[in-house]
C-alpha cells in the first residue's frame, strides 16, 4: 500500500468565472514519480500549480475543493503559503535562474530562511549541485554568473535552487520541453535519482518521456465545454498498456492530441 502525500477533493480551479479544471479527485505517493498528460489546454499545469498554491499569483484564479498535504488542507484559514511553497518546490518549463552566480542561485533560498554561515552555506550549495548532477561540471566556476550556462545546465541548477529549500516534494512543469534530447536524457536520469528521497509530480506534453521515468500517471482531458477533468490514473505501465478507458487508449495510441 502506498503512503499518499498529496491528495486532491473534488478540485476546482476557475480563472475569470470560468472553469478551468473541475472535479479532480486524485492521490500522489510519496516518492514516487508522477506524470500529468493530456493535450494542449486540459488543465495540467493548472493542476500543478495548485500543489504548492501558485495560482495565488493569478488575481483572476478561484479554486474550491481541497489539497491535502500530509494530512493537512493546503488551502485552510491558518497556512502559512511561504512554508508551503517551501516544502513543495517548482521547476518551470523555461530554465529561470537568477542573473547571479552560480553559488548564489543555490544558496538563496538559505540565505532567505536566515542561513548566513558561510561553512554552512558552502555545504547546502555542494550537497544540491551534486544532487542535481551538475556539481563536477561547475565546481570550478561557482562565482560565474549562472545565465553562462547551456539550457540543460540552467535547468539542472534551477533543480538544486529548488532541493535547497530541502522540500518533501518538486513540482515539475514540461522541464524538458526546452532542452535538446541529451540534456532530457540528464534531466530524466536526475528524476529517476531525486525520486529515491523526493516525491516528484511531473506535467508533460511528451508520452514517451512519462512512459520512461513515471511510476504513475493521470491522464487529463478537456471536453467539448474546454473543462479539464481527470479521466483515468493508476501505474504507468497499466495506463500505458491496458488503460480502462477508451479516451485514454485514444490519447496513447495517437488518434487525437
Amino acid at each position: 500500500m502506498e503512503e499518499i502525500v498529496l491528495e486532491t477533493k473534488d478540485l476546482t480551479v476557475h480563472y475569470d468565472g470560468r472553469p478551468a479544471i473541475e472535479g479532480v479527485n486524485l492521490k500522489i505517493p510519496r516518492r514516487r514519480i508522477t506524470a500529468i498528460i493530456g493535450p494542449s489546454g486540459c488543465g495540467k499545469s493548472t493542476l500543478l500549480r495548485c500543489f504548492n498554491r501558485m495560482n495565488d499569483l493569478i488575481p483572476s484564479a478561484r479554486v474550491s475543493g481541497q489539497v491535502f498535504f500530509e494530512g493537512v488542507d493546503l488551502y485552510g484559514p491558518d497556512v502559512d503559503v511561504v512554508e508551503v511553497r517551501r516544502r513543495i518546490g517548482m521547476v518551470f518549463q523555461k530554465p529561470n535562474p537568477f542573473p547571479k552566480s552560480i553559488y548564489e542561485n543555490v544558496a538563496f533560498g538559505p540565505r532567505i530562511q536566515g542561513i548566513r554561515d558561510r561553512r554552512k552555506l558552502d555545504e547546502i550549495v555542494e550537497r544540491c549541485l551534486r544532487a542535481a548532477a551538475l556539481w563536477d561540471e561547475v565546481k570550478d566556476k561557482l562565482h560565474q554568473n549562472a545565465l553562462t550556462l547551456s539550457g540543460g545546465q540552467q535547468q539542472r541548477l534551477c533543480i538544486a535552487r529548488a532541493l535547497a529549500t530541502e522540500p518533501e516534494v518538486l513540482l515539475m512543469d514540461e522541464p524538458a520541453s526546452a532542452l535538446d534530447p541529451i540534456a532530457t536524457m540528464k534531466i530524466e536520469d536526475l528524476m529517476r535519482e531525486l525520486a529515491r528521497q523526493y516525491t516528484i509530480v511531473i506535467v508533460t506534453h511528451n508520452m514517451q518521456q512519462a512512459a520512461r521515468v513515471s511510476d504513475y500517471t493521470a491522464f487529463m482531458l478537456a471536453g467539448e465545454d474546454r473543462v479539464g477533468r481527470l479521466i483515468e490514473f493508476g501505474p504507468t505501465q497499466q495506463i500505458f498498456t491496458r488503460p480502462r478507458d477508451r479516451r485514454t487508449e485514444d490519447y496513447i495510441t495517437g488518434r487525437f492530441g
